[in-house]
């Protein structure tokens, strides 16, 4: 026996009592609710039998009179490192099983060890949040003995007195934006911290009726007497998913680790590399004569622009992103000829795919995303310009396009735009960066402008209808006039767009460019800061 024997089987007494979490009745509640407990999602998410923990003892341990450990209390925050399809990733998530994840029940210098550790190994992070995720609650204000805590567990506020807010760690939560790709799945009720940690991140994913997210939850928002709610209404899924806060809602815990793995196989593990190359069996010499007929003549028509994306990237390689929000712009990522890239497309069944100060604000979000990670960007272009009106001036649309075309013309990486119809105006202009060489190709339904016919006829010839005695006559004039020129060729001649092609050979030259971006990718950070 070795000499060591009492010390080996007090580390796997202290394992094992860590691994009850928060004890049999707790587990058992979280589970009638309908909710995985934290080492069941762990071992869901990742390759089988690959997570390896760190700080898994670590908690609040009880002893007798002779120091003998009696029982131990787990920390409700458990991380370490484990596999996503043979890749490493930093896994982190709370055990809502002890006192909702809550600070005065965890060990805040777990939570910074995990974000550390993906900044510092340059490793994926995803976070499982459940609760407060590190954030408060008024029992660390409680002056009982057994409450109080010290300063090597970096228990701020414990005890009889209060402190000044801080978030530990937090500067890693920012530059992990800038250097890793960053995943949170909310799995609970989501506040406080926890709410800014879910935001802080490149991808995030709620449950429908299981998760909520929120500043401050319903107790406190019902005692400020305002206002009586629930759950559900100040903070679900349908709230925050529409309102930009949150990029996806899913029916089960499962499709969201699905969706998280999806996500990440379009990344590289950090900003320091690039993303892989994906075999694919879809031909780049594909064509599609069903394009040549998707575009309506009538311009007052709609046509479905997912339908081209189907179309033209690889066979069921669309990962959309943030389809509820600023939903005239699709965002999402894709394949061409197994290269992952990044998608922008205007969708004309949503305000003719004009820009609202929803989607400029999503446009921003998406074009840092792919110069983070080195992302070539396609933008199948129908932008008739930014939404007009008095709603669109309240919500101040031009500041956040403004915003979105500095993002444009902020992007260094290979960029690639297909005219499919509309392109007027300035938010037509945020097709390509406009100062760099145009990688572009238009469709003849191409249709652009400093306005489109239709509107700015009335107020460029306002004075000659006011003065003409059969008005409505003048304009039908003038119209036919000025469209005889509308022709996409006109602007071909003046080599002003640089190619005309057939909508059926879209793909093959798509793929042209994707083979002709790989080698240009960064492959180094380039210290650019994410915007979340």
């Amino acid at each position: 026996m070795s000499e060591w024997e009492p010390e080996l089987e007090e580390l796997n007494l202290r394992e094992s009592l860590a691994e009850k979490m928060g004890g049999s009745e707790k587990v058992e509640r979280q589970n009638q609710r309908g909710k995985l407990n934290i080492r069941e999602r762990i071992a869901l998410l990742l390759d089988e039998d690959s997570f390896h923990e760190i700080g898994k003892i670590a908690g609040k341990a009880t002893y007798d009179e002779n120091g003998e450990l009696l029982d131990l209390q787990a920390s409700n925050f458990i991380f370490g490192r484990g596999q996503i399809d043979s890749r490493t990733v930093v896994i982190a998530g709370d055990d809502f099983t002890v006192r909702g994840g809550a600070a005065d029940a965890s060990i805040i210098t777990k939570q910074v060890a995990a974000e550390q550790m993906a900044n510092e190994l340059r490793l994926p992070i995803i976070r499982l949040i459940d609760g407060t995720g590190g954030g408060g609650s008024v029992k660390t204000l409680d002056p009982n003995e057994h409450s109080k805590g010290s300063i090597s567990t970096n228990t701020y506020g414990r005890g009889a007195r209060t402190y000044v807010p801080l978030n530990p760690g937090w500067e890693y939560v920012v530059s992990n934006l800038a250097t890793v790709p960053t995943v949170s799945l909310c799995l609970g009720p989501v506040a406080g911290l926890g709410a800014a940690r879910a935001v802080s991140s490149h991808y995030s994913v709620m449950v429908k009726d299981l998760s909520q997210l929120f500043v401050a939850g319903p107790p406190v928002v019902n005692a400020l007497g305002i206002e009586e709610v629930d759950k559900e209404s100040l903070g679900g899924s349908q709230i925050q998913t529409r309102n930009g806060s949150i990029d996806d809602e899913v029916d089960s815990e499962e499709e969201a680790f699905t969706a998280a793995r999806k996500f990440l196989s379009y990344l590289p593990s950090s900003a320091f590399e690039n993303s892989e190359r994906s075999a694919t069996e879809d031909p780049t010499s594909r064509t599609d004569p069903d394009l040549n007929e998707i575009i309506p003549r009538d311009r007052r028509k709609v046509y479905k622009m997912r339908n081209i994306i189907e179309s033209v990237f690889d066979e069921s390689s669309f990962f959309e992103m943030s389809s509820s929000f600023g939903r005239s712009a699709i965002t999402g990522l894709a394949r061409l000829d197994g290269w992952p890239v990044a998608l922008l497309a205007g969708d004309p069944y949503h305000y003719g795919g004009g820009w609202t100060a929803d989607a400029a604000q999503k446009v921003v979000r998406f074009v840092d995303l792919a110069e983070t990670f080195h992302l070539p960007v396609v933008h199948l272009v129908d932008n008739p310009g930014f939404v007009i009106g008095t709603e669109s001036e309240k919500q101040a649309t031009i500041r956040h396009g403004a915003r979105a075309l500095a993002a444009i013309y902020q992007a260094s990486v290979p960029w690639c735009s297909i005219l499919i119809r509309k392109a007027f105006g300035v938010a037509g202009a945020a097709h390509s960066p406009g100062h760099r060489f145009q990688y572009r190709y238009a469709w003849p339904s191409g249709d652009w402008g400093s306005l489109p016919v239709e509107g700015g006829v009335a107020a460029a010839y306002s004075a000659e209808l006011e003065n003409s005695e059969n008005p409505e006559q003048l304009l039908e004039e003038i119209t036919e006039r000025l469209n005889k020129v509308r022709s996409p060729f006109r602007t071909a001649e003046a080599f002003l767009v640089e190619e005309i092609i057939e909508p059926a050979k879209t793909r093959p030259l798509l793929c042209e460019f994707a083979n002709l971006a790989a080698p240009l990718r960064g492959g180094s950070s380039s210290g650019f800061g994410y915007r979340p």
